[in-house]
């Protein structure tokens, strides 16, 4: 059973409320967000998931309802400081006043998102080496894995429509979304949301591995692979959410940030 076909059962019966457990977090100021998203792009580059100066991480920006924050177009993903981020409206708009250019592919895919999902702080569009890979599988990502299986029932699937992304397309990527956490765009790449950037980036970073695990798997047996049953890869999905309190990334974020202060200073600026 593929993740996309189990997402009506597994998404309604496990996935907690947006916000779930969050009540006692401090509020965001945009500082926090320009810093965790410029470390967000660092740590994407060090991973190997940057394509040259396409592909966007954006976040919205606290307190500005329908405003986001997207790296200005030309900068590598090593070169993304805070500083560099542009304020952008879901209509593309650059409203900061600081007139720098925007690639229109990362107000297509990610004003549509943005404008769609309340919920969402930040949105991670990839054409990582893996996840492109895994959007050419019909089947897409299956439950192989514990990093599989912690995206299980996570996920949905859109039908690759060419490079223009339209009003109507936009419609049928975010209806494919849903409430969900993420979409593997068919022959396009991958996509993750979270209620922080930390939680976005770690979905991104299972989904890189869990693909990464499964393709690996498919060469060396000839495409014979091991999945897990529906409910075992439930169960296991479950036991990672536990009761919702701690969201992905709360635990690994704090260290992702030492590792960007150590190998890529300059992200705080």
């Amino acid at each position: 059973m593929t993740v996309a076909s189990a997402t009506t059962a597994a998404t309604t019966a496990a996935t907690p409320a947006p916000g779930a457990g969050s009540a006692a977090r401090a509020p965001r100021t945009e500082r926090d967000v320009r810093i965790d998203l410029a470390a967000a792009y660092r740590l994407a580059a060090l991973a190997g998931w940057d394509d040259t100066v396409y592909t966007h991480i954006s976040a919205a920006v606290p307190g500005e309802p329908g405003v986001y924050l997207l790296n200005e177009f030309g900068l590598a993903f090593d070169e993304v400081r805070a500083s560099d981020l542009v304020k952008v409206d879901v209509k593309g708009r650059v409203v900061d006043g600081s007139g720098r250019r925007v690639n229109p592919s990362g107000f297509a895919i990610h004003g549509a998102v943005h404008a769609a999902r309340a919920d969402v702080e930040c949105v991670v569009h990839l054409h990582a080496p893996w996840g492109v890979a895994l959007s050419m599988l019909p089947e897409g990502l299956q439950p192989t894995s514990q990093w599989a299986m912690r995206l299980y029932g996570r996920l949905g699937r859109h039908g690759y429509e060419g490079l223009a992304l339209g009003e109507q397309e936009r419609q049928r990527m975010v209806a494919a979304l849903g409430p969900l956490d993420g979409l593997i765009l068919e022959n396009h790449g991958t996509l993750t949301v979270g209620r922080s950037v930390a939680e976005a980036f770690m979905l991104m970073h299972i989904l890189e591995r869990a693909a990464q695990a499964q393709l690996r798997a498919m060469a060396a047996g000839a495409g014979r692979i091991r999945a897990a049953p529906h409910e075992l890869a439930e169960r296991t999905y479950r036991q990672w959410v536990g009761d919702g309190s701690e969201r992905d990334g709360d635990v690994e974020w704090p260290a992702l940030l030492r590792r960007a202060d150590r190998l890529t200073p300059g992200f705080r600026d």
